[in-house]
């Protein structure tokens, strides 16, 4: 009997096994040279590559004019902090060799290379995000492919060519880091969730559902849709300012920023009154519905408003806003929570939705079924100096992280002043549909060889387990 034809590969999956099989190369020889040095060298000169003042600049106006979101000044201080602040994490991290030694459980622990990261990475950080993943790959002894989105093409094609200038200089092989070429195709994409070592996917959560159904081993991250509480013990200036920073940082590109606040009645005029100074500007009915007519009437969130500058936005709106002072970000009330209301969703531009409630353990109520809604397992924030409060919205809400009195889009991917790892991914747990309900870090790229030795027999008796039930429940 003749054997059966093997079905033809396409030209898009081949583009991509050819640049797989060379990053296996790469790898490989990489991990048989390895050493915890030349893993760390690698890192570094792979973030040197964006945190070079001149080419930092060079690639942020790239993103900035090649996928129409956010603003320059932002995406440079946006890429020289997070991939400084990941460089802080990993600096004394042990990513090579053995790890861990515990005479008490007989148990060595010795860090071993994945292989071949495939990482898909999103239009709103096509530098930053490819960095972060970069870095980490590599200071964990793995190669990587990355699969931009179809706008950060360009900006990431530059990217990597940085990045081959720095291996140059150190002699790393520039099939450590690749990108899948242009043009962008799903075709392709699918290709590299389905060879790939390991996935990992930021960015569109159809992608994150692809990754999850590829067959590879996959790290996605969840849907943002972050609301804020702010209860009546609130610093409301200091509540307000960060909220302004936030909000308007990179022009509201991040699954982080602000996009409802929950305000208790109590301290509700106060709490406007801030925000106007700070540059929010709250709208009376009739200028909210242009608003919400612009940015949602098409059916789906207006491109034309994501991430655009203020001006754009009120342009498109057909806005003016008469004032002391100019506007920052603008306000509109919540009128509900579900589809049937698209402002309390995750808006990625210049806007968010406000809710008026009448205490705190109302606040939590909208707050679930906000999450409920979108963004679950993803992260909220809370303005108080109650940390009772914190505790309980820990306790009892489905989120990853609650962030306490904070610039949010700046503390929940890591900050200078708090302990969560620097990222731009942000796992959220069982909650999001995510394998991973942490800060994505070097930890999920590498994997363990566990040496497992014998120890003193620790086997205890029966009655030592069930005494007390026994006494409460009987045999």
């Amino acid at each position: 009997m003749a054997a059966q034809a093997l079905p033809a590969v396409s030209e898009d999956a081949a583009i991509v096994d050819e640049l797989l099989a060379r990053g296996r190369i790469a790898q490989q020889a990489f991990e048989k040279n390895g050493s915890q040095a030349a893993y760390d060298r690698a890192a570094l000169a792979a973030a040197w590559a964006l945190m070079q003042p001149e080419r930092n600049a060079e690639l942020a106006a790239m993103a900035v004019e090649t996928t129409g979101l956010g603003n320059v000044a932002d995406k440079i201080t946006k890429n020289h902090r997070k991939t400084l602040g990941l460089l802080r994490d990993i600096r004394d991290a042990k990513t090579f060799g053995v790890i861990g030694d515990d005479p008490t459980t007989g148990i060595t622990k010795i860090a071993r290379p994945i292989g071949v990261i495939g990482a898909v990475v999103p239009s709103t950080n096509p530098v930053a995000t490819p960095v972060n993943n970069v870095v980490n790959a590599l200071k964990c002894g793995n190669a990587i492919l990355l699969s931009p989105s179809p706008k950060g093409n360009i900006a990431c094609e530059k990217l990597i060519g940085y990045i081959h200038a720095e291996f140059a200089k150190i002699g790393v092989d520039p099939d450590l880091v690749q990108m899948v070429p242009a043009p962008s195709s799903k075709a392709k994409t699918q290709r590299v969730m389905e060879a790939a070592d390991l996935l990992v996917v930021t960015g569109s959560q159809d992608n994150v559902r692809r990754a999850y159904s590829s067959g590879s081993p996959a790290v996605g991250v969840g849907a943002g849709n972050v609301t804020v509480i702010i209860d009546e013990t609130a610093d409301l200036k200091a509540a307000a300012e960060k909220i302004t920073a936030s909000k308007t940082f990179d022009n509201a590109t991040s699954c982080s920023s602000e996009n409802s606040l929950i305000v208790v009645d109590e301290i509700f005029d106060a709490f406007i009154a801030e925000l106007d100074r700070a540059g929010g500007i709250y709208l009376p009915e009739e200028p909210a519905s242009d608003l919400r007519n612009a940015l949602f009437g098409g059916g789906g969130l207006n491109r034309e408003m994501i991430a655009k500058d203020i001006d754009s936005v009120l342009g498109a709106a057909g806005i003016e806003i008469t004032g002391k002072r100019p506007a920052r970000f603008l306000i509109i009330d919540g009128r509900g929570i579900g589809p049937e209301f698209p402002e309390s969703g995750e808006k990625l531009s210049l806007v968010t939705t406000l809710y008026r409630v009448r205490d705190f353990e109302d606040a939590t109520a909208i707050a679930a079924r906000m999450l409920a809604h979108q963004g679950a397992g993803h992260s909220i924030g809370l303005h108080s100096t109650d940390d009772t409060r914190a505790r309980h919205m820990g306790a009892t809400l489905p989120t990853c992280r609650v962030i306490v009195n904070q610039a949010h889009c700046f503390a929940t991917g890591g900050s200078f002043d708090n302990g969560m790892p620097f990222s731009l991914s942000m796992g959220c747990g069982s909650w999001g549909g995510n394998s991973i309900d942490d800060n994505l870090n070097y930890r999920h790229f590498m994997n363990t060889t566990k040496i497992v030795r014998t120890i003193p027999v620790n086997e205890p008796a029966v009655d030592d387990i069930f005494g007390d039930y026994w006494k409460m429940a009987g045999k």
